[in-house]
């Protein structure tokens, strides 16, 4: 949709009444022409004031889709190490959470080399039919030729969605394949809600965490998002499964690329404070950098991760590879302690799917409440140093 320009010769006089009726200076003209710039806000104005009829709003034609020709919540299963990302199980227990309210079958895609393994594994967690690209090609994640075999599974078998996991490779994937079948692409939700007409709900915090936006793409289908480690839970695995592996042909054109994958080097493991089962944050509660000490000192009590919120990554107090929220990490530990954390959309979002969380916040109306459930209500330089001799005082004892 936008501003069209119905005439090609105009005059010179028309065209000075014309431009001066945009206030954005996007009405050009020359030889004889009218040109529309980028500089265009599509106010409108210019088609409400002009007397001469040179230009005209023109609406955008509806795409429509045929939605009973897609079928299936399709997850996608990212090899990792030799297994399933762990990533994967959550995503089909949201699938099957999912595809449940319309009555559809729940898929999954897997691309690699000898996954024998991991399509067993799939079929275990409740998995209606998994789709097969096995070749030794696919060893390596090369983002040409994966992109080609998950767009071979779409054309061919027409999920209605596709969830894949907000790793590395999935953010990388995702768009590519998303774009090959001109739909949308809704990165980092939090929340997926399946309408009876079978349209994802996709909710994601939106302006800096300020809002939740409720995504639909109601006129294309496939219906793509990603989604993050930790967000969703892993289903219990099925004692005797129904479902069945399809392998698909590997045709030349599926091992097409523009990359070759030489040589893979691992890179050596580092901290992720996503794996924690307890986790000590902090926030701006503390006044210096020399102060989180206490809080480390809580931690190695714990046997926990000592975790922090946005600001104090920005500071240089912490590394940010030990941010919560929407810019940093999703954990989900047995036990969380938030310390001085107000609890920003930004910082929640990242850690609401913990078993326990205690906040400590010397502001009774810190929004870190909402989400907590033991609250307390006071100085963090108060409680912490009394928390921390308690425990002395409990090891001494045994």
């Amino acid at each position: 949709m936008g501003i069209n320009v119905k005439r090609n010769n105009v005059t010179p006089e028309e065209a000075e009444r014309l431009k001066k009726l945009c206030p954005f200076g996007a009405i050009e003209y020359a030889d004889k022409k009218i040109t529309i710039t980028s500089a265009c806000k599509s106010c409108k104005m210019c088609v409400k004031k002009d007397v001469d009829g040179i230009v005209e709003w023109q609406e955008e034609a509806i795409r429509t889709v045929d939605k009973s020709l897609w079928r299936g919540v399709a997850v996608y299963a990212q090899c990792h190490e030799g297994g399933l990302h762990k990533v994967t199980p959550e995503l089909i227990g949201k699938a099957r959470e999912l595809a449940a309210v319309i009555n559809e079958p729940v898929l999954a895609v897997i691309i690699g080399s000898g996954v024998d393994g991991q399509v067993e594994e799939l079929l275990s967690y409740g998995v209606d039919t998994v789709y097969v690209y096995d070749h030794p090609d696919f060893e390596n994640f090369a983002i040409s030729t994966y992109a080609n075999a998950f767009y071979d599974f779409i054309e061919k078998i027409h999920p209605g969605s596709i969830l894949v996991g907000a790793t590395n490779l999935g953010r990388s994937l995702a768009p590519k394949v998303a774009a090959r079948c001109n739909t949308g692409l809704t990165a980092d939700c939090t929340i997926l809600e399946m309408k009876p007409n079978t349209d994802l709900v996709q909710i994601r915090p939106a302006f800096g965490g300020n809002i939740m936006a409720q995504i639909v793409t109601p006129n294309s289908r496939p219906q793509f998002c990603t989604v993050r480690y930790k967000i969703f839970s892993a289903p219990e695995k099925v004692a005797a499964p129904t479902g069945k592996a399809v392998y698909m042909e590997i045709t030349p054109s599926l091992l097409e690329g523009r990359t070759t994958v030489l040589s893979k080097n691992d890179k050596p493991k580092t901290l992720d404070i996503s794996e924690a089962e307890i986790i000590v944050a902090c926030g701006r509660g503390f006044k210096s950098q020399a102060d989180l000490q206490m809080a480390e000192e809580l931690c190695s009590l714990l046997g926990g991760q000592l975790a922090c919120t946005r600001p104090l990554v920005e500071a240089g107090w912490m590394d940010a590879k030990r941010q919560i929220g929407l810019s940093g990490r999703t954990v989900k530990p047995k036990l969380i302690i938030a310390l001085g954390i107000s609890g920003a959309v930004q910082f929640t979002a990242g850690m609401t799917g913990a078993d326990k969380i205690i906040a400590i916040n010397s502001d009774e109306k810190a929004s870190i409440f909402n989400v907590s459930h033991i609250n307390v209500v006071a100085d963090i330089y108060d409680v912490v140093p009394r928390l921390i001799a308690k425990i002395k005082e409990g090891k001494n004892n045994v």
